[in-house]
């Protein structure tokens, strides 16, 4: 299992009834979706990973579940991943939704390979 096909179909759902255009991508061993050709949030193995901004990132590491994005040694700030206890309910993975697609406007888009 590359990543958790459960938690992408519920990652889906929440996308459509909110009317968000995605496209996903299959990156980093998991899947990514974009939102307005930017990484929004992905999935890897079975945690959620949230691009939520630099902002709003020491207060996510106090929330259930919650830990650094790491696979180097070194965090990735304004990413987290999220435990499958810190979206076991819906209405904790609308909440990290939310805050992805909040971010979403903000972020820099990744540079386009020629």
């Amino acid at each position: 299992m590359a990543y958790d096909e459960l938690l992408a179909d519920r990652i889906r759902n929440t996308l459509a009834d909110k009317k968000v255009d995605t496209r996903e991508m299959k990156m980093m061993g998991g899947l990514c979706f974009m939102v307005d050709e930017k990484m929004c949030l992905g999935i890897i193995k079975n945690n959620l990973m949230a691009r939520i901004g630099t902002e709003a990132y020491e207060a996510a590491l106090s929330k259930k579940g919650v830990q650094p994005m790491d696979f180097t040694g070194r965090p990735m700030k304004g990413y987290v991943f999220i435990d499958p206890i810190g979206v076991d309910m819906e209405k904790d993975l609308e909440y990290w939704i939310q805050k992805c697609l909040d971010f979403n406007p903000q972020a820099k888009a990744s540079k386009k390979k020629k």
